[in-house]
Formats: structure tokens, sequence, C-alpha cells
């Protein structure tokens, strides 16, 4: 219930940026249609909202008797996690990554890269798969499609202020005015991706942690993020930054501005957990630290907080 509290106020949040913009752009009465224009978009997200992400990356679904091993290692783990088998989808793209997205259990999909096809093991696969099978059954799904819809729906809320501030458009001076304009298109596209970002670091780990326990191998998880860290600096995907948060591991961090507002907790950290912690009576994992000597669950830690 915790989480479920807290998507809600962050979702809320985003829902009140919509509406602060709305007002900046029409006074009153904008903050009136921008309501119901938020109202009408989680309304909207709530049904469409995976057919839209799944679209956007030109996505096909895998029908059965076609790509056996995928489809194979789907439903075996759906079967063994409890969950209907969700539709699968493969992305014509050849940075390796995943996501799932769907309203619910029932009408989930998760969607792989051809380029995750092409470097993964089938242990290395079906840890993948259990991770992303992972956050249909703890109900992540949703929410990551309607933040994904509603940071896409700031951002261009928050172009069209800019414009209007520049071409002298908008609410008068008790309202705002030009200023209030051009502070909020600004700072609304970084509080969505910060809202995005809370709502998904917290879920990465229990994704990780019952994803590794579903395909019961922790070592097929952390080799496949090692493989996809690794290609995804070199190879980044050609993702829209308003779904990043979705993806196993961030499409954006070969984008070093993009990396500042980064989605995800620490690879390094995600596989150190999955290999330090193999049992209750383990002891943790010593300080993950980068390259660099920094230690990185200082960072993790900050992350944490803001999701809590």
């Amino acid at each position: 219930m915790g989480n479920q509290i807290k998507t809600t106020v962050l979702l809320a949040v985003m829902m009140g940026f919509f509406m602060v913009i709305g007002q900046l752009l029409g006074g009153r009465q904008g903050l009136i249609i921008a309501f119901f224009f938020a109202a009408g978009l989680n309304f909207f997200s709530y049904w469409y909202s995976d057919k839209i992400v799944l679209r956007m990356y030109k996505a096909r679904e895998v029908m059965p008797g076609q790509e056996t091993e995928l489809y194979g290692i789907v439903q075996n783990l759906a079967a063994k996690a409890g969950l209907p088998t969700p539709k699968v989808y493969i992305i014509p793209q050849e940075s390796p990554n995943a996501f799932a997205t769907g309203r619910s259990p029932e009408h989930a999909v998760v969607a792989v890269t051809e380029g995750l096809l092409k470097i993964m093991n089938r242990d290395e696969l079906a840890g993948v798969l259990g991770h992303e099978l992972s956050h249909v059954k703890n109900r992540d799904i949703l929410i990551g499609s309607i933040a994904a819809t509603m940071a896409g729906a700031i951002m261009m809320l928050a172009s069209m202020a800019r414009w209007s501030a520049i071409f002298g458009f908008g609410g008068d001076d008790r309202e705002g005015g030009i200023f209030g304009l051009i502070l909020m298109s600004i700072l609304a596209p970084i509080a969505a991706l910060l809202i995005q970002t809370a709502i998904s670091r917290s879920r990465e780990y229990q994704a990780d942690a019952s994803g590794a326990h579903l395909a019961g191998n922790n070592e097929g998880l952390a080799h496949a993020l090692e493989k996809l860290g690794s290609y995804s600096n070199r190879q980044p995907v050609n993702a829209n930054p308003s779904t990043a948060h979705m993806f196993i591991v961030n499409p954006l961090s070969g984008q070093k501005m993009m990396s500042l507002f980064s989605t995800h907790p620490p690879l390094n950290d995600r596989i150190a957990r999955l290999r330090g912690f193999k049992g209750p009576g383990d002891a943790p994992a010593p300080p993950t630290r980068g390259k660099d000597g920094m230690n990185l669950d200082q960072g993790k830690a900050f992350w944490d907080r803001l999701s809590r």
C-alpha cells in the first residue's frame, strides 16, 4: 500500500504541474481546461498507453510458433509466477533493452529489442524476462505507462509555454505573466523527469530481486545487466525521454545530459545486490565504487530518499 500511496501522490504532482501551466497559458479558464484535459489524459492512458508506447517503437507482435525460445521462456516464467502469458513484442533496434507495459497482468506486454536477442544466452534472457514479468506481477507497468504519457504531455505543454512567452501570449502579470511562463517552461520538464525517477528507482531493486528468483538464477540477470550496461553506453536506444523509466536499463545512458536525470539506480549497485544477497543470512555487499573510486551507494541513497 505504501508504494501505491507514494505513486498516487507523485502522479498528482504531475497533474498539478499540468494545471499550473494551463493557468499560466490561459488564466482561470486555462486552469479548468488543463484539469479536465489531465483527467481525460489519465483515463486515456489507462486504456491506451501500452498501444501508444508500442507504436512509438514500431514493435511487432510475436505469435506462438515464432521466436520459439523467447516465447517459450515467457510462457514458462509466467506460469511459474502465476500470471497469464503476456503478449510478446520485438522492437526493431540493435541496442539491447527490454520493457513491460499494459494496464494489468491480464493485458500485459513484454517487449525486447532485436539487439537483446542477439547478445543474450538463455540464462541471461530468462533473467531479463523474469525482471520484466516481476514488474507485471508487482503491478508497476500501469504506473510506468501513465507516468510516461503524463510526462510527455507536460513536456509538450512546457514547450507551448515557452513559445507563448516568446510571442507575448499568456496570463496577465497577476497570474504570472511572461516570467511565469518562462520559468515553468524550464522547471516543468525537469520536475516531470524527477518524478519519473522517484517512481522508477525504488521499483527496479524489487524487480531485480524477484526477477532473479523467478528465473532461478541470480547470475543470469547479473550477467545480463553487465552486458546491457556495456552496450547501452556505446549504442543507446533511440528512445523518447518520457519512456526511459520503463526500460530495464536507462536507454539514454549514452547521453551525458540525460544521465543527470537517470531513472534507474546505478547498474554496479544492482549487480552487487544480486551477487551479494544470496540468502537471508548473508552479509551486505561492500560499498560499490565506480572507476573514479566514488562510492556509488551514496548516490543511490540520495535517490532512494527522493522516492520514499
